[in-house]
């Protein structure tokens, strides 16, 4: 489908890799002038979008940054992708995450967002562009090992349906791309979620991964790539859907059950 984004400007935080990579590579692969913003620019990104800025979103005054480095580069911005996030594995469950916990979680999926989406806003707001806010399913199916990541993604999903209802009447759309688990470094990589899992189950990573499915209660038998979410977040971020506006799209190979 021809998405009509050619020459439109999409920002996209945490874009070295990952879920932000990929979006990073469809929306360019669609015509858009990508922006990507990352504590550690990869050469992936690079080869992506000359536009990338080394930035620490983390810290207070990192997404106002990022933000003006796309004004000056190209002028405004059309669309805005809060990708960044992190599920931090917490093993012990509630009683082991401490108030630096509790606030570096925060502060990485959720205030990233609302202080990219604060700096972004006018010139969104200007071009009548849209904002994609990353979600997962664990804002409405938490789980112990990352309920300060759950916590957070679902004030980010009330974000977004009440930045929906402010700014909608001005033509910007909101919405939000829920997905389950995706085959990136968080479920891969050394100490992510599926190394805690198998060290909960006595389990192999890989054992852990090839039961990624069944353990969801998927009914697909597939765990999404990186690759389909982009697709749909692109989708979402055009003009093909423009009535979408404070709507969740979840991902998830049918993982949630509940109406």
């Amino acid at each position: 489908m021809e998405l009509d984004l050619a020459g439109k400007t999409a920002l996209i935080t945490g874009a070295s890799r990952g879920i932000g990579l990929e979006i990073a590579r469809t929306l360019a692969a669609e015509g858009a002038r990508v922006i990507g913003g990352a504590r550690t620019v990869s050469d992936a990104l690079r080869e992506t979008t000359p536009y990338v800025l080394s930035v620490d979103l983390a810290t207070e005054g990192g997404p106002a940054e990022l933000v003006d480095y796309a004004l000056a580069e190209l002028g405004g911005i059309d669309i805005l992708v809060n990708n960044l996030g992190f599920p931090y594995t917490r093993p012990g469950g509630f009683l082991s995450v401490d108030d630096k916990g509790w606030q570096e979680s925060l502060t990485m999926n959720l205030l990233t967002a609302v202080r990219t989406t604060r700096a972004a806003l006018p010139s969104i707001i200007e071009r009548q562009g849209s904002i994609v806010n990353l979600g997962s399913t664990n804002a409405r199916s938490p789980v112990p090992v990352v309920v300060d990541y759950s916590a957070a993604k679902a004030a980010l999903l009330n974000l977004g349906k009440g930045l929906a209802e402010e700014f909608g009447p001005r033509g910007v759309r909101v919405n939000t791309v829920a997905a389950g688990p995706v085959m990136t470094d968080a479920w891969t990589g050394p100490g992510g979620i599926a190394d805690t899992i198998a060290g909960q189950s006595g389990l192999s990573r890989d054992e852990v991964l090839a039961q990624v499915p069944q353990m969801l209660g998927s009914s697909t038998g597939h765990t999404t790539t990186a690759a389909e979410l982009a697709a749909l977040v692109a989708f979402v971020a055009s003009r093909k859907a423009p009535n979408a506006n404070g709507a969740e799209f979840v991902v998830d190979g049918g993982f949630l059950k509940t109406v």
